[in-house]
């Protein structure tokens, strides 16, 4: 079934970590960031779950609540992390976010299983999802990898800081774009509104089509 960008994500109960949970409660007004793994005690698994483990501050830096899905039980988890923790070398007696149990028709009605891999019993393994939540609780991003290829947690980060600057103000981030790096005015903006909310001015980009659509302007939340 899915979900599309712009609708509510759906709230759910589940067994996590750090104990029972419910999802809208767990996130409140906050931007959240729920991602799912094939399987507990898997090689390409364990270097996602170190990867946002270490990242994890930086998520927390952008005001990020984290939760990680799969249809593993609570006690596989919790033996799970110990081995990422001694891999990682983390110091930490508890893990920095929470490892969720939740059924697999929740994983199917959300779109998050891949046909394309199966486990030894023949079921779809769960895909490795991402999904950003705003603080109104609607999907903002999601990206689905096969179970096959790790995700890079730095360009998770990257999405995050773009959809948060993009959120409060009237301009898009380019391709390969870091925070600190020029913007892009949008299009529905006309040059008088984009003296006034730009302070720092923007510069127009010349090409053969003498069209004026590619106005730069310094990242506005530096």
């Amino acid at each position: 079934m899915g979900i599309n960008l712009g609708q509510v994500f759906p709230n759910f109960d589940c067994k996590t970590t750090e104990g029972d949970l419910n999802f809208h409660e767990y996130i409140k007004d906050s931007w959240a960031v729920l991602f799912s793994h094939p399987a507990d005690y898997t090689p390409v698994c364990s270097t996602e779950l170190g990867a946002a483990a270490l990242q994890h501050c930086e998520f927390q830096k952008r005001g990020v609540k984290m939760l990680e899905v799969s249809v593993d039980s609570v006690e596989s988890h919790k033996g799970w992390v110990k081995d990422i923790q001694v891999l990682y070398s983390m110091s930490e007696k508890r893990f920095p976010f929470p490892l969720a149990s939740v059924s697999r028709q929740l994983l199917s009605d959300l779109g998050m299983l891949d046909p394309d891999e199966v486990d030894s019993t023949g079921l779809p393994l769960t895909a490795r999802c991402v999904f950003v939540i705003g603080p109104d609780k609607k999907l903002k991003l999601s990206i689905l990898y096969p179970a096959t290829t790790g995700r890079n947690f730095h360009e998770i980060l990257r999405v995050i800081d773009s959809l948060q600057l993009t959120a409060n103000s009237k301009v898009a981030t380019p391709a390969n774009w870091k925070k600190g790096e020029k913007c892009r005015v949008i299009p529905s903006l006309s040059d008088e509104e984009a003296v006034k909310l730009f302070p720092k001015g923007f510069e127009v980009t010349e090409v053969p089509s003498k069209k004026s659509y590619i106005r730069l302007t310094p990242d506005p939340s530096i």
